[in-house]
């Protein structure tokens, strides 16, 4: 019996991931380089620092480049990109939906809580959430399962009755480690990345209402 929801938050809940790409191409076109999706993709779900974007700018470009100049470039050009976004579509719908079934709701991000939390209020979303851990409570973030079992744990259920909803194959070997049905949502980064196990793949929250899902996991299950 499914009696939580866990979902992810960059690129599940609200795009970050798309709108961090698109200011890096633009820096990298800026300097006559070029930043892969399939390179950038690799660092999506895990830790911040598994990528650093500017070293491989430099090696492109074969010299070094002013970090502190185009760190401040990036995140200007981030909020300005990301000030008008709202959740991604069927997310409100999804938590509606599940207080509506009496279901406990979770989230699991390795990014950092005030992260988390600030774009989590800026969406009006945080008060539906009973439990949030982020990077900020573990060693180790996704693949890691920790973050999902830590989740679990707080909402007082067993990984085997929560579904996640991931966007990312970092994220969703995380879920899966830890022992929960898992539903990848994969967005304009990840969609074209190789997603290992996984109980349903959706393109979008949109695509299928809640109650329909959870049918369509237990009975996969």
């Amino acid at each position: 019996m499914i009696k939580a929801i866990v979902f992810d938050f960059d690129g599940l809940i609200f795009d970050t991931e798309t709108h961090e790409y698109k200011v890096l191409q633009e820096i990298f076109e800026d300097h006559g380089a070029e930043l892969p999706l399939e390179i950038w993709g690799k660092c999506v779900g895990t830790r911040a620092n598994f990528f650093d974007a500017f070293q491989y700018l430099e090696e492109c470009i074969g010299k070094p480049v002013d970090r502190e100049v185009l760190g401040k470039l990036r995140r200007e050009k981030f909020e300005v990109r990301i000030a008008n976004e709202r959740a991604l579509p069927g997310v409100e719908n999804y938590l509606a939906a599940a207080k509506h079934l009496g279901l406990k709701v979770g989230l699991a991000s390795s990014s950092g809580r005030a992260w988390v939390e600030r774009w989590l209020a800026y969406l009006n979303l945080l008060h539906h959430f009973e439990c949030v851990r982020t990077a900020d409570d573990v060693e180790h973030v996704k693949p890691d399962p920790t973050l999902y079992l830590k989740a679990v744990e707080c909402l007082g259920v067993e990984p085997n009755e929560a579904i996640a909803f991931e966007d990312s194959p970092n994220g969703a070997l995380a879920a899966k480690r830890a022992g929960l049905h898992t539903v990848v949502v994969p967005n304009y980064v990840t969609r074209d990345l190789i997603f290992g196990e996984h109980d349903l793949r959706l393109d979008s929250l949109a695509e299928m209402e809640l109650e329909q899902l959870i049918e369509r996991v237990v009975q996969k299950g």
